[in-house]
């Protein structure tokens, strides 16, 4: 399972969205760099709000481009960074991914998956009832989080639409992504 970068986003503040770059730079350990989520410690404001000392598990935020075709079916009108994503991808099912798995980006860079983004209101705030598309339920009944992966950066370097992502799981037995 390999895909395509096929836009690059960061924002030096707070935002929902993110600005389209012709390339970001990824930092080891710290995520995107000029952007405000990176950092060693949690960036958010709600994960800061509960414990500014936690891990930061959510240093790159990837969502499969895809997602915007599912979305636009439904009337909405969604592009690479406006739900402030750093990476939008192609042709990966990021949602399947297993936690540890290695997203080798461009000629450098290494990813870590570290889990789900959490969806939040302000999905809302940028287009009203598209939180519910983004929040599901599979047919068992389970919540199914679709607004992306987090990601953690191993190796840095620089990333370009364009770029591929070659995809290494972990050893098994693999472990299914929970929001972060």
């Amino acid at each position: 399972m390999n895909g395509t970068v096929t836009a690059v986003s960061s924002n030096g503040e707070y935002s929902f969205t993110k600005p389209n770059r012709d390339s970001i730079t990824l930092l080891a350990g710290l995520g995107v760099e000029g952007d405000v989520h990176a950092g060693v410690t949690v960036k958010h404001r709600s994960r800061v709000a509960q414990d500014p000392t936690q891990p930061n598990l959510r240093q790159v935020h990837l969502i499969h481009e895809e997602l915007f075709a599912e979305v636009g079916a439904e009337g909405f009108r969604v592009a690479p960074g406006d739900l402030g994503e750093n990476i939008t991808t192609s042709g990966i099912d990021l949602l399947s991914l297993p936690v540890g798995t290695l997203l080798r980006v461009g000629d450098e860079a290494v990813l870590e998956v570290t889990g789900l983004r959490n969806p939040c209101r302000q999905i809302d705030r940028f287009q009203d009832g598209l939180l519910k598309r983004v929040v599901g339920r599979d047919e068992t009944g389970h919540v199914v989080l679709k607004a992306g992966i987090m990601s953690v950066v191993r190796h840095g370097g620089a990333v370009r639409p364009g770029d591929a992502i070659r995809v290494q799981l972990p050893s098994q037995p693999h472990r299914r992504l929970k929001r972060v």
